[in-house]
Parts: structure tokens; C-alpha cells; sequence
């Protein structure tokens, strides 16, 4: 993945994303960290909120991430489409190591660890020059084909 895309996600702290289910959709926010390794965003909700509910039966989720900013010249964000997954094995341990190193508090607090694949990103960097947009796409695998 592009530097650039990699240097604003690990810098961020809120993502937005939405499920759908039976053409329903449902919107939320949480606070993320970024996994480089295997380029994962990594939050903590409740498996029983309306959109974890709706993850584990579509696992397709978009969403974005955006700093806050005054001046139109120095917007920057992310929109982004991914696979909405249960974090196990590695992926797990680098999911906590990730998450509860940039949120100690959130050990105190319910919930579990969930992740989302990156398969799209396009970030907009208007201090490159208004509208510069970088696009990052993962490669398709055997895997995916079948």
C-alpha cells in the first residue's frame, strides 16, 4: 500500500462504516488502529450493536476516516471497501498488540475485537493540490476467484 495511504491511517484515531442487511443500511463509528500487516483496521464493538449484527451476515462494509479540519486546502481522507472479518491466530495477537497499544483504556472496557479487510482505498489530499486522489487496491487472489 501507498506510504502516504499507510502514514494517514496509523495517524487517525475515528473511522465511519456501514452494513447492510436486506437492503437496510446502518451506519457507525469507532475508534480504529491500523494493522500494516495484512492491511487491516482493527475497532471494538459489541457483538450484539446493529453492526457487528450485520457484519456476520454480510461481510461487505465501506466506510471512511477523516480528521477534523477548517480550511478546504488541507482536507484529507479516506474512503475505503472491505471484508468485514472475526480476527483469530496472528491476526488477533497483532490485532491487540495494535489496538490496546494505541487504547490501553479500552482493556476496561466490554466488547470484542473486530477487523476489516482493506480490498479499496482512495484517499483525497487536497495539501497535493486540490482534488489529489491516491488509489490503492489489493491484488485479487486464486482464493477470491473461485
Amino acid at each position: 500500500m501507498d506510504e502516504k495511504i499507510q502514514f494517514f491511517l496509523d495517524g487517525q484515531k475515528n473511522l465511519s462504516f456501514c452494513t447492510a442487511v436486506d437492503n437496510t443500511p446502518h451506519c457507525a463509528s469507532c475508534f480504529y488502529s491500523y494493522v500494516s500487516e495484512g492491511n487491516f483496521i482493527v475497532f471494538k464493538s459489541d457483538k450484539n450493536t446493529k453492526h457487528i449484527v450485520n457484519a456476520l451476515i454480510n461481510d461487505k462494509v465501506a466506510g471512511t476516516i477523516l480528521p477534523d479540519v477548517d480550511k478546504v486546502g488541507t482536507i484529507r481522507g479516506i474512503q475505503f471497501s472491505g471484508k468485514f472479518l472475526v480476527p483469530e491466530g496472528g491476526l488477533l495477537v497483532n490485532a491487540k498488540k495494535k489496538y490496546y497499544g494505541k487504547y490501553p483504556f479500552a482493556l476496561a472496557m466490554g466488547g470484542d475485537l473486530w477487523a476489516i479487510e482493506l480490498q479499496f482505498v482512495k484517499m483525497t489530499d487536497n495539501t497535493l493540490g486540490f482534488g489529489k486522489k491516491t488509489i490503492w487496491e489489493a491484488p485479487i487472489t486464486a482464493k477470491q476467484m473461485k
